[in-house]
């Protein structure tokens, strides 16, 4: 069953230095109940605007919105139903906690506002507080709290509603590494135990496929490829896609005699695959850790730089006038300034001509 469908949903703005911006374009999109699905892009591709719309702290410029069936927004019959009534659970990237309330009356704010009676709201929060790790913490306030223990009260007065749908908006982006890591644990645990559908917001590619189903990637408001984790990963629709999820090198090159050379360097081919576009001029995509590097054979370079990376080594070589990352485990180790010979198993081919509008989305980010 669809939990959540946006239909030709828009939503324009209107700017004093960039005019009328097209924030979130014509945007189709369908959402399993029970799914962990995260919306991910750069800043101002329009990923948050579409969670805030799905919340209703947005209304739409056009188009419909639908969860569980039920309409919530429908533009052209002026229909919005407001953030409290849509049954949604939300975690902001700021913790949005009161610092001048305890846990207890943060977590027990939703359950009041509704006029629950205060048996069983002492009840829910408990509860609540003891899911996202912070029993008998109820008398505390947030600033005897570290960032970690303050998401989490987010978090429970989240859940505490029992929320069909939590919409999640970079919740992690103030946390530590290690404590983001254990928060997506509990987000995934607390799924699990509640069976409510997420909707996470994210620019962090790898915490995105650490807990999705699926993901969307978006760019200058529009989606460009929908997938799992590991099909987003592998085969990446365009370049912009292959960039933004993982190290990538792309090396411009020529193809000419059946053989593959780097740009401004015909003195050796590179030892891969060709296109089978036909194309004279390409652009080579790898990711760093599938590019070999010997001794012996392939395309002839030398060590640029060395870097230690706890469970790999990076290296900086050129191929052509070029730079390439490759990245390789600690038993095959290289020396800066050592000869060195670069081959390309794995590679994919995108057109030399892809405008990836870098100055465009440069604009949109101050939006």
């Amino acid at each position: 069953m669809d939990q959540i469908e946006l239909i030709h949903v828009s939503k324009k703005f209107t700017t004093k230095t960039l005019g009328t911006v097209t924030a979130v374009n014509n945007l189709n999109l369908k959402i399993k109940e029970g799914e962990c699905f995260s919306i991910l892009g750069p800043s101002g591709c329009g990923k948050t605007t579409t969670l805030r719309m799905i919340a209703g702290f947005e209304d739409l410029s056009d188009g419909e919105i639908y969860l569980s069936g039920r309409p919530v927004s429908v533009k052209e019959k002026n229909l919005y139903i407001p953030p409290e009534k849509r049954g949604l659970g939300m975690v902001f990237q700021s913790f949005a906690v009161w610092p001048h309330m305890n846990l207890f009356e943060n977590v027990a704010f939703p359950l009041r506002v509704q006029n629950i009676n205060k048996t069983e709201i002492k009840k829910r929060v408990e509860e609540a507080l003891h899911h996202t790790n912070l029993d008998g913490m109820g008398k505390a306030y947030p600033s005897d709290l570290s960032g970690g223990q303050q998401q989490r009260i987010a978090l429970a007065r989240a859940i505490i509603t029992n929320p069909k749908v939590m919409l999640l908006d970079e919740p992690f982006s103030n946390l530590d590494p290690k404590t983001r890591e254990s928060m997506r644990f509990e987000i995934k645990k607390l799924q699990k135990k509640f069976n409510f559908t997420i909707i996470f917001v994210t620019h962090d590619q790898s915490e995105a496929m650490a807990i999705s189903d699926r993901m969307m990637v978006m760019d200058m408001g529009n989606i460009v490829q929908v997938d799992t984790p590991t099909n987003l990963y592998n085969k990446p629709i365009n370049r912009f896609v292959h960039n933004f999820l993982g190290k990538s090198n792309f090396t411009r090159v020529i193809i000419e005699n059946n053989k593959v050379y780097p740009r401004n360097d015909k003195s050796q081919p590179l030892s891969c695959e060709l296109p089978n576009n036909g194309e004279r001029e390409a652009v080579l995509a790898t990711r760093p850790n599938t590019i070999e590097l010997n001794h012996t054979n392939g395309y002839k370079t030398k060590i640029e730089k060395r870097i230690f990376l706890t469970n790999y080594i990076e290296y900086i070589v050129k191929v052509g006038d070029q730079i390439i990352q490759v990245q390789t485990p600690h038993f095959d180790e290289f020396k800066e300034g050592q000869t060195c010979y670069v081959k390309f198993p794995s590679v994919m081919w995108y057109s030399a001509e892809e405008d990836l509008k870098d100055n465009e989305r440069d604009c949109r980010q101050i939006i």
